[in-house]
């Protein structure tokens, strides 16, 4: 029997194997790219944090009215940091940008930013101010308190704070740009006490407000905000609402009634909030007979887009801007109206002259209770 041997083919060129050299250099990539970033972090802490061995002093110059981020970069050109847009943005999150004074400063390279910030803020003993602002004034009224003070006069004021470059802040950006707009600047000057130099600039003093304003918003606002799908200026302007109808303990409550009376499909579209309204009474604080009219020199001349804008018992939904300048628990409160009346359906109230609210669901009701806060002696 013949034999016959099997034999296998062997091909000259067999395929490569594929994938294990890919792999290879991804891999050495990855740990490439990790090993960059942990290096960047760990510099970026080394700035904000100092070095261990200070380098040697240098000085450096802030020009008055100059901003954080001119301040920064100068730091940078001194070799006194590394990271001006972290410098910068340590600043916003800490707070401490309005504290920044000008003059000649002697500053270590490498110092912490602590320490950078600590210098800057307490380089000369001048002469200062103490102002307070009440929750719930508007921009003019801070304008006049910052005149009665010899700070400045009402109208520097108020043309730096609404024609003024800010947009160093996030809110400042976000202010719609609105002809029938009254004031960019209403709504945003955040009232508190301050301390104010005497000497400092106009530009400063605003600045001061605007990064208190900037600090009080934090992230978890802005994410409710988004929550409620309302924007920061219609969060504050909301707010400005709640805390001209109440102020107090009657915030979430009267913010219900307010988020119910915005909510789509409402029966009832409408503010119709005596603080900003067609009523000519001086007693009443109305936004538009107290505030603009006497801007624009009486009644008759407001404007009819502005007076349109502001009008809430002819205009569907917010109008075009804030009334007035909130307080923190204004601002919480419209973010954080009250479930139960919300829920309820709550779209009236009225106070009494005793400060009591009577709320109610329908227009019968609020009827009623108008008749029985008016009878109240």
């Amino acid at each position: 029997m013949a034999r016959y041997r099997r034999e296998t083919y062997q091909d000259p060129n067999p395929p490569k194997k594929r994938g294990s050299k890919g792999c290879l250099v991804a891999i050495i990539l990855l740990v490439l790219l990790l090993a960059a970033a942990a290096f960047a972090a760990f510099s970026v802490l080394g700035d904000i944090n100092g070095r261990d061995e200070l380098g040697q002093e240098v000085t450096v110059t802030v020009e008055q009215g100059e901003s954080s981020t001119s301040i920064a970069e100068s730091l940078k050109e001194a070799g006194v940091i590394r990271y001006p847009t972290v410098f910068r943005y340590y600043l916003r999150y800490t707070g401490q940008a309005a504290n920044l004074q000008y003059g000649d400063f002697t500053l270590n390279q490498g110092a912490s930013y602590d320490s950078i910030i600590s210098t800057l803020s307490q380089y000369a003993k001048r002469d200062s101010v103490t102002v307070t602002f009440p929750e719930g004034i508007t921009a003019q009224r801070f304008a006049q308190l910052m005149e009665e003070a010899g700070l400045c006069t009402a109208e520097e004021f108020l043309d730096v704070a609404n024609n003024g470059d800010f947009s160093q802040y996030e809110f400042w950006n976000e202010i719609p740009e609105d002809p029938d707009r009254f004031m960019k600047c209403e709504g945003y000057l955040f009232p508190d006490t301050y301390a104010f130099f005497v000497d400092d600039s106009v530009y400063n003093y605003v600045d001061k407000l605007y990064a208190e304003f900037d600090a009080k918003v934090t992230p978890e606002m802005r994410q409710r905000a988004d929550e409620l799908g309302m924007t920061l200026e219609e969060v504050v302007t909301l707010a400005s609402f709640v805390q001209e109808e109440a102020g107090n303990a009657e915030d979430a409550r009267v913010s219900a009634v307010f988020h119910n009376r915005l909510a789509e499909g409402s029966p009832f579209p409408r503010l119709e909030s005596n603080a900003s309204s067609y009523v000519q009474n001086p007693e009443d604080n109305n936004y538009i007979y107290n505030w603009i009219a006497p801007y624009y020199g009486g009644w008759e001349n407001i404007p009819q887009n502005i007076y349109n804008a502001y009008n809430t018992y002819e205009l569907n939904g917010l109008p075009a801007g804030p009334i007035s300048n909130p307080g923190i628990d204004a601002i919480q409160a419209a973010l954080y109206p009250d479930q139960e009346y919300l829920d309820g359906g709550y779209y009236f109230f009225v106070t009494d002259k005793n400060g009591q609210y009577y709320y109610a669901k329908t227009k019968s009701e609020h009827d009623a209770n108008v008749s029985k806060a008016f009878s109240v002696k």
